[in-house]
């Protein structure tokens, strides 16, 4: 087997996505603890520890205890190369969540045991469905009082719509939780926090069958044990690793992450069910990572990592074949051949210098402003795209003023940045230029997170007047002539950065009167993804 099929082989790249506060920065950074990336975990929110988590390296996401970017993390762990793509459980960022979803090979479900599935999970997951990639369960807060174990697979099962099949088992909850029963070694792992949680932890393992067993959980835990794993054998379908690939059975682990219950065992497990990174569609076929084409895609940009040097990162995740540091690629959208200079790998903000890299890798390139989401480059000598990434339709829209006009320079440079990051879209008045600016985002708090880095990052202070209008659509038709399309009251036309005319309305039932009085009008919800 040659070096670069070994290389590709031990590569697991994966998302970790839930419901906001149901613990997922959490267990990232308990993964990379244990896989020794970083030597002491900060808890999100920093009461007992004084640390703010790795993944969190922007300014708003310290101050609030919140993910708004997805981050990107690489560590060795068992003698795999594991790429996390922690992302903003945040109902206001799904989109950043759903590019990162795109760069992922599976995903981790992380659920609150005391909340149950909530709503934001449920968009996610659909995403995950989509894609058909396998998806993993981790329960957690079991150290906090929870729901019933049953009730809550249950729940996953008839609100998420896929089976699960729990590896382990919850001894107890809360105060009097116990640690969890491994079914396929019918061992139990007894656990002690340590230090808030911020060391790994001493493990201690005893077989159910030993009176071991009995003593340490206490007799009525023990009898309690043994009365749900015999419902479990009756009730649960048997482990089938085919269904997991193919995202029809989610394999169920239980424990706390922040005080790191289960947490490697987890690790463990999800190590042995997943495979190798995945095959990739493109215009010309379908691409086997293992080939020795180089090739990848753009589905993030981030500006500013780095305060000092006003920077701007392209993340690319590599699909097939090997990357070497200032190799020469195709770049396919822009028709002309690039160097990819400065590559880097991140641990959120903090990043190494990349001299190789293989497929289901995860790097960052300086950006000088020539990629777009969802571009593709390639060795020189190719030339194919893997399908594009769509735009979301935004909810919410607003009229953006800057208070300092002397700074026009730096405000539309801020704005241009926050834009092609993927943030916001920026729209203007259909007959004017740049002077008057609207914005448009999935969700409210992206403004506070644009007026914020418009102040922190550019030193230009904006103020924001929130518009009524919730719906927007894209005009298909080519030849539309804006002025002779007969509206309604509350729609207004605007058009994008690339001067596509679109509508926005305030109601939804405008959208179809104005399709009833325009004939042969084509509205679209997505600005469409390129191939």
């Amino acid at each position: 087997m040659s070096d670069l099929v070994k290389e590709i082989e031990k590569r697991r790249t994966f998302a970790i996505i839930s419901h906001p506060d149901a613990g997922k920065t959490t267990l990232t950074e308990k993964l990379l603890l244990y896989g020794g990336a970083i030597n002491l975990a900060g808890s999100v929110k920093a009461r007992k520890t004084s640390r703010h988590a790795v993944s969190d390296w922007m300014e708003i996401e310290k101050q609030r205890g919140i993910s708004v970017t997805s981050s990107v993390m690489q560590f060795e762990y068992d003698g795999y190369c594991i790429n996390i793509l922690d992302t903003p459980g945040h109902q206001d960022f799904s989109e950043d969540t759903y590019r990162t979803l795109m760069a992922a090979d599976s995903a981790v479900m992380v659920v609150d045991a005391s909340k149950g599935v909530e709503a934001q999970t449920i968009k996610l997951f659909k995403v995950c469905v989509m894609r058909h990639i396998p998806i993993f369960t981790f329960v957690n807060k079991l150290d906090r009082e929870a729901m019933d174990t049953f009730e809550l697979m249950d729940q996953i099962e008839s609100i998420l719509g896929i089976k699960t099949c729990p590896i382990n088992w919850p001894v107890g909850c809360g105060k009097n939780f116990k640690g969890v029963y491994d079914r396929n070694t019918e061992t139990v792992m007894e656990f002690k926090a340590a230090n808030a949680g911020a060391k790994e932890v001493e493990t201690s393992y005893f077989n159910i069958k030993d009176e071991e067993a009995r003593t340490s959980l206490g007799n009525d835990n023990y009898e309690k044990l043994m009365e749900e794993l015999e419902l479990l054998d009756g009730a649960c379908p048997e482990f089938d690793q085919d269904k997991v690939s193919r995202g029809e059975l989610s394999p169920v682990f239980f424990g706390s992450a922040l005080t790191n219950f289960g947490v490697e065992t987890f690790l463990a497990h999800f190590l042995k069910m997943t495979y190798i990174p995945s095959s990739r569609m493109t215009d010309k076929g379908e691409l086997d990572p293992r080939s020795d084409v180089f090739s990848a895609f753009v589905f993030k940009i981030q500006a500013n990592m780095n305060k000092m040097h006003r920077d701007r990162i392209a993340f690319m995740r590599i699909c097939s074949g090997k990357f070497e540091a200032g190799m020469e690629v195709n770049h396919v959208q822009a028709g002309r051949k690039i160097r990819l200079s400065q590559p880097q790998q991140m641990m959120a903000q903090e990043r190494k210098i990349v001299e190789e890299a293989y497929a289901g890798d995860i790097i960052g390139i300086f950006d000088p402003g020539i990629f777009s989401i969802g571009d593709t480059v390639c060795s020189t000598n190719e030339n194919f795209r893997f399908a594009g990434i769509p735009t979301f339709a935004p909810e919410h829209f607003a009229r953006v003023r800057q208070m300092d006009t002397m700074k026009r320079k730096q405000f539309v440079k801020g704005i241009e940045q926050i834009a092609q990051e993927g943030a916001i879209q920026i729209f203007q008045e259909y007959s004017q230029g740049f002077e008057e600016i609207l914005v448009g985002a999935v969700g409210e708090l992206q403004f506070d997170v644009l007026k914020f880095r418009l102040l922190q990052e550019y030193n230009v202070e904006i103020r924001l007047e929130t518009l009524p209008y919730e719906h927007i659509r894209w005009i298909e038709n080519k030849d539309v002539d804006m002025d002779k399309l007969s509206l309604t009251m509350d729609t207004k036309r605007i058009k994008d950065m690339k001067g596509r005319p679109l509508l926005i309305f305030t109601h939804p039932w405008s959208i179809q009167t104005v399709l009833e009085r325009n004939e042969g009008l084509k509205l679209s919800e997505f600005g469409n993804a390129e191939m």
